[in-house]
């Protein structure tokens, strides 16, 4: 069983076809309790499929829940490697602040360290690899933010977005369509209008050669152009 189009129509923020072409629906072969509720069906080989509906409105709830807060009280975490580059996109275009890669221990609660920070809310990819930013965001009362897969549990999670957070190109779109849900409630730009990236420029990039490019590699490169 498929998802079809003629199934949904609602006027989501693009087309059924591109959530679907990037794979944004894609779940896991586990299906969590705490996700049950966004789950849209469970194909016969096992894997459960999300409901873009569900998607496209926390998408928009979040657009709209992040532009509330000024771009310093806001950081954004990805753990995960296809996470980075569309993160720090989001960040970069929004004026959050941006830390990829492995969360180091104290970032949120130990004023002593030197990348002490003290956001109200973090964006991270996925409860699971990002474990430790929300145990420290729990400790300190910060608002969590989370990309949220099939198989993720949410406790200690605030607020979700229901979204393939393993596939490069389901990152990308999600992180980029919320970067323009953010700006439009922020009246940067209008109601209808786009942004100045497209979403291959927040896709997560490999090399012909087979070498990943990480975020601040992509930052250096964008720069030395």
């Amino acid at each position: 069983m498929a998802i079809e189009a003629d199934q949904i129509t609602e006027d989501l923020l693009i087309g059924l076809d591109e959530y679907l072409a990037a794979g944004v629906h894609i779940g896991t072969r586990i299906g969590t309790k705490s996700m049950k509720k966004f789950i849209y069906l469970i194909r016969s080989d096992g894997l459960y499929v999300l409901d873009v509906r569900a998607t496209d409105e926390r998408i928009r709830t979040l657009g709209k829940f992040l532009a509330r807060y000024e771009s310093n009280q806001v950081a954004v975490f990805s753990a995960r490697q296809y996470g980075q580059v569309p993160s720090s996109k989001l960040a970069k275009k929004c004026g959050f602040r941006s830390l990829p890669g492995r969360f180091i221990p104290g970032t949120l609660t130990n004023p002593q360290f030197s990348g002490f920070i003290e956001p109200e809310v973090i964006l991270i990819t996925d409860p699971r690899a990002d474990k430790q930013a929300i145990k420290e965001a729990n400790k300190v009362g910060v608002v969590v933010v989370a990309m949220c897969d099939t198989d993720n549990e949410l406790k200690g999670v605030d607020l979700i977005v229901p979204t393939n957070n393993k596939g490069r190109k389901a990152l990308a779109l999600v992180y980029w369509l919320l970067t323009r849900e953010i700006l439009r409630a922020r009246g940067e730009i209008p109601p209808d209008g786009s942004i100045d990236m497209s979403v291959e420029e927040f896709t997560f990039k490999v090399l012909q050669s087979g070498i990943s490019i990480t975020a601040d590699e992509e930052e250096q490169l964008e720069q030395e152009q």
